[in-house]
C-alpha cells in the first residue's frame, strides 16, 4: 500500500493548518465549496506523501486520515 492522505471534505473548515505543517507541500485548498461553504483541503500528489501524519495531528476537527504502508517483516 502506498502512503496516502484522505480528507473528510464534508467537515473540513479550511483552517489551512495541514497545509502549513506538510513537509512535502502536497496539500492545498480546493477550488470548490463543501456543504458548509468552506474550501476543503485536498492532496495534489498522493505519491509524494511520506505518511508523516503531521497533517492529521494538527487538524482541529479530525477530518484527516493518514494511511501508512505496512512494513514487511523479514523471515529468518
Amino acid at each position: 500500500m502506498e502512503p496516502r492522505v484522505v480528507f473528510n471534505e464534508k467537515y473540513c473548515k479550511s483552517c489551512s493548518l495541514c497545509i502549513q505543517v506538510c513537509p512535502v507541500n502536497i496539500i492545498f485548498l480546493s477550488d470548490y465549496l463543501n456543504g458548509k461553504g468552506y474550501r476543503p483541503a485536498a492532496v495534489i500528489e498522493q505519491g509524494k506523501c511520506i505518511s508523516c501524519a503531521k497533517c492529521g495531528q494538527v487538524c482541529p476537527d479530525g477530518v484527516i486520515s493518514v494511511y501508512r504502508p505496512e512494513k514487511k517483516k523479514l523471515s529468518v
